[in-house]
């Protein structure tokens, strides 16, 4: 496997980088693929085809140009050795309102650059609020991830992972029966070492 390039600003703290990988590979294996929220996550966590990149931006600038990079490292890399990535921004967009409303740009980039169809940004975010929930549903879980992230996929790897799980578009609300069978004290179980 080739090394991928990692031109991300520099992330001052390199024993914080660790943890925040850390943390988001905990909860990816703990909540995503433990939880099976995504039934294809496993697969691609299993090959290590995941791209866990620690953003060092701090303002919205900074991450849509580093957002706009890691879209060129996907393009230019085999699916086979990165099928997706894990663009992690500890230091912007913490606020979910403002994440939430930096999402419209991340679409605009998208079409910007003619990736629109090619790829997909899912939302994460430790504050993420379903519209017509309170911060503390437990139906927001579903899409918390340790600190603000952009997922960004391949539209081909989704379309051949929907073929696959022909009954795709029940994940949503599948999701939302887990976590609330589970409720917030077995949310809080997940966590404990």
């Amino acid at each position: 496997m080739r090394e991928l390039p990692d031109v991300l600003m520099p992330f001052a703290d390199a024993e914080a980088k660790d943890e925040i990988v850390t943390a988001t590979q905990r909860w990816l294996e703990r909540a995503v693929i433990g939880l099976n929220l995504c039934p294809f996550a496993k697969s691609v966590h299993v090959k290590k085809q995941i791209r866990y990149a620690v953003s060092a931006a701090s303002d919205a600038d900074a991450l849509l140009a580093e957002l706009e990079h890691e879209f060129q490292i996907l393009t230019d890399t085999d699916p086979k050795q990165l099928d997706t990535t894990l663009l992690i921004h500890p230091q912007v967009m913490v606020d979910f309102l403002d994440y939430h409303f930096f999402l419209a740009e991340t679409e605009a980039l998208l079409r910007r650059l003619a990736l629109d169809g090619i790829y997909q940004i899912a939302s994460l975010h430790p504050q993420y609020e379903f519209a017509g929930t309170t911060p503390d549903d437990i139906d927001n879980v579903t899409n918390r991830s340790p600190y603000p992230t952009l997922h960004l996929l391949r539209e081909s790897s989704i379309d051949r992972a929907v073929a696959a799980f022909p009954d795709a578009e029940s994940i949503y609300e599948r999701n939302i029966d887990t976590v609330r069978r589970l409720g917030h004290a077995g949310w809080k179980k997940l966590w404990v070492e």
